[in-house]
């Protein structure tokens, strides 16, 4: 397997009397008290980035939805900064894998953001200054701070995209949520929401992002997590995004090519 890129920003130093990010222990995730996703055990820490991989329906949404209620923690225990669920909805920030918001509503990108901070302000109270200055500060990390008074709707894919991940980082929560955020989006869309996620790891925030990507995960990752039903293999990247490993838990969308890697097959 080819060396990985550089995982971009330093990231912060930690401290260890703080409690882990997000701590998942001998846990089973699924619906209506049916476990779709089983034995997983894992531990992000300040400033950590952890990616999910695996093919289709392998457990990834149902994971990262499950610490936002959307989906059942069936067996087992998730603590989100030290709270266990489900007390510790709300602590983290989440950047869904399809968003609901119509398009045509006529929203700017800077007001899809400012809905990142209802979480610290509550939905009854109006936004403030600083409220503002946040948001157009995300908007920033993202690129898009000329496109802060057009149209949400006028915005292409990729813009979209950012502009729900710069919602996210104006929530200013210490775990973020992101749940396949580089489908389908453009390569300058892709680097901008990476670029944005380094930086907010280096100043403590951990990440939790699902994907595809391999390469994206090998970049980005402290941690790589490789599901598909169960927990079958974490730690770091290189340890994990083996031949080996990726054979066993793709099963038949694994194919090994003749210079010794292994291409994977979504069918």
């Amino acid at each position: 397997m080819a060396e990985p890129p550089s995982a971009g920003p330093v990231p912060a130093q930690r401290h260890a009397s703080q409690p882990a990010a997000l701590r998942i222990e001998a846990a089973g995730f699924g619906y209506r008290g049916t476990t779709v996703l089983r034995d997983v055990e894992l531990t992000v820490g300040e400033g950590q980035t952890l990616a999910l991989v695996g093919p289709n329906g392998a457990g990834k949404s149902t994971l990262i939805k499950s610490v936002t209620g959307l989906a059942d923690l069936v067996t087992g225990s998730v603590t989100v900064l030290g709270r266990a669920l489900p007390k510790a909805r709300g602590l983290a920030a989440y950047v869904p894998q399809a968003e609901t918001l119509d398009p045509d509503f006529p929203v700017s990108a800077a007001d899809v953001v400012l809905m990142g901070r209802y979480r610290r302000i509550g939905w009854w109270r109006p936004t403030g200054r600083a409220d503002r200055d946040a948001a157009l500060a995300a908007l920033d990390r993202v690129g898009l701070a000329d496109r802060a008074r057009t149209r949400f709707g006028l915005l292409s894919g990729g813009q979209r995209q950012r502009v729900l991940v710069a919602r996210a980082i104006a929530a200013e929560a210490r775990l973020l949520l992101l749940d396949e955020p580089l489908n389908g989006v453009d390569a300058t869309s892709q680097e901008r929401i990476l670029s944005a996620l380094g930086e907010l790891t280096a100043t403590g925030t951990a990440v939790v992002i699902s994907t595809h990507d391999l390469a994206v995960a090998a970049r980005i990752a402290d941690q790589v997590c490789v599901l598909n039903g169960r927990q079958w293999a974490a730690g770091a990247p290189r340890e994990v995004l083996t031949p080996e490993v990726l054979r066993e838990a793709y099963g038949n969308h694994a194919v090994d090519l003749p210079d010794g890697r292994t291409m994977l097959v979504e069918t």
